[in-house]
């Protein structure tokens, strides 16, 4: 169904909430993309019917509007919507009850039988041990040197410094201020600006990279770009990710595998060791760019959430 427009003030800041609720948890970006759309297809109902706030959900709401979506026609094919798409309806109102109860909402009732062939996905964070292994395999991630050099130096970006996707992709050489032990974040989210401490180690495995590997790319002195592909041009999103699966394909490690990892996941990762390290909140906060501290407290409940299983 084509995207619904909302007149709900209270239900469009919810939708866009939800969706950087599930982009702080490192969710795959189709997961960040559709379930806020399923929910606003949601909300559509809610104003359809004339419940202006989410404390009017009841359980017969839930169950009304789903039987709602199992009689309607599918837009692609014949025949009614997918076990799958359904489902998916299911996830996105079960991932938002979950983000009412993590921002002291006592959330909503939600009473549904998962359609067969479920597909939730299940949200993995990598262990401080499997981070370690990542690194190493940045030794035999490919046959040539600066190839291995650009690895590790990628993982320092995105893990150990938490930048996201697209803040790695728009760094600059000139971003990486050795003498200051910063790197600067030019293009954060929401164009928000922001410097990120790098220790020692980092900086040598970055400076290894600059000065070493980054010479030996074709025509690397025709790019600002820090991170450049064989061609001598800008590194995109879909390198990056491409990059991070061989190296893990490198590890040789069936746990890290199984939890078919993506970039924000390392980034996720940082996060989640940082609070196991004691760092307060808001330090956390500046250092991954976060808008506001409940952003950042997604992750206290994600650690008592781990610590439990």
């Amino acid at each position: 169904m084509k995207k619904l427009k909302l007149q709900n003030e209270s239900f469009k800041l919810l939708v866009a909430n939800y969706k950087e609720w599930l982009d702080i948890l490192g969710y795959a970006e189709t997961t960040v993309y559709n379930l806020p759309n399923h929910l606003q297809e949601f909300f559509y109902y809610l104003e359809q019917n004339t419940i202006k706030s989410i404390n009017h959900i009841t359980t017969k709401t839930i169950k009304d509007y789903y039987r709602e979506l199992q009689q309607r026609a599918n837009e692609t094919r014949s025949g009614a919507l997918s076990k799958s798409y359904l489902n998916k309806h299911q996830q996105a109102l079960k991932k938002f009850k979950d983000y009412l109860q993590n921002h002291n909402h006592k959330g909503i009732n939600i009473h549904l039988k998962s359609e067969p062939n479920p597909s939730e996905e299940k949200l993995n964070i990598l262990t401080q041990a499997e981070i370690k292994a990542l690194f190493n395999a940045t030794n035999y991630s490919h046959t040539e040197n600066r190839f291995k050099l650009r690895d590790k130096a990628m993982l320092t970006i995105l893990y150990s410094c938490g930048l996201r996707r697209m803040e790695a992709v728009s760094l600059d050489i000139k971003d990486i201020l050795f003498d200051k032990e910063r790197v600067y974040v030019r293009k954060g989210k929401n164009y928000k600006e922001r410097f990120v401490p790098i220790n020692r180690k980092n900086a040598d495995i970055l400076e290894d990279y600059i000065y070493e590997a980054r010479p030996e790319f074709y025509q690397s002195h025709l790019s600002e770009a820090l991170f450049i592909n064989k061609n001598g041009t800008r590194m995109h999103g879909m390198s990056f990710a491409n990059r991070l699966q061989a190296i893990v394909q490198a590890a040789n490690n069936n746990t890290i595998t199984e939890k078919k990892i993506t970039l924000h996941i390392l980034r996720h990762s940082i996060a989640t060791h940082l609070l196991q390290h004691n760092v307060d909140l808001e330090t956390i906060k500046t250092f991954l760019g976060h808008t506001s501290l409940e952003s950042t407290q997604i992750y206290v409940h994600l650690l008592k959430t781990i610590g439990n299983e």
